[in-house]
């Protein structure tokens, strides 16, 4: 068997990796887009179902929750941050402020916790 990859293969490599950054730019950091770009060129075409495969979670959808449940802790427990989430319960959102301030953090923590899956995968 050959390491190198003939140009169909690259070809399709480059297809899958361009079409997996546009559908999902918005869940990961964009500053790691061009490394997550080689990652998945580099990737083999048999482990791309994986990758298809992957739970990322919408920043959108957490910052909705964050604005109307924040105080429950909702938004850290649909981000899989239980902890954070069970603090946030018990505390109300840290009397609000908490949940005042993860408006603001809440999308950033959902995409590098998407980039986390991600990376562990690739």
């Amino acid at each position: 068997m050959t390491t190198e990859i003939n140009s169909e293969e690259k070809a399709k490599r480059e297809e899958f990796a361009n079409l997996w950054i546009t559908t999902h730019s918005n869940e990961i950091p964009s500053d790691s887009i061009p490394f997550v770009k080689q990652k998945l060129e580099d990737l083999p075409t048999n482990r791309q179902t994986t990758i298809q495969a992957l739970n990322l979670k919408n920043p959108v959808i957490a910052l909705l929750l964050s604005l109307f449940f924040g105080c429950l802790g909702i938004d850290r427990f649909y981000n899989g941050q239980i902890g954070l989430g069970i603090g946030k319960l018990l505390t109300l959102g840290g009397l609000g402020f908490w949940a005042i301030i993860d408006w603001f953090l809440i999308m950033g923590a959902v995409k590098k916790n998407n980039l986390n899956k991600l990376t562990l995968v690739i």
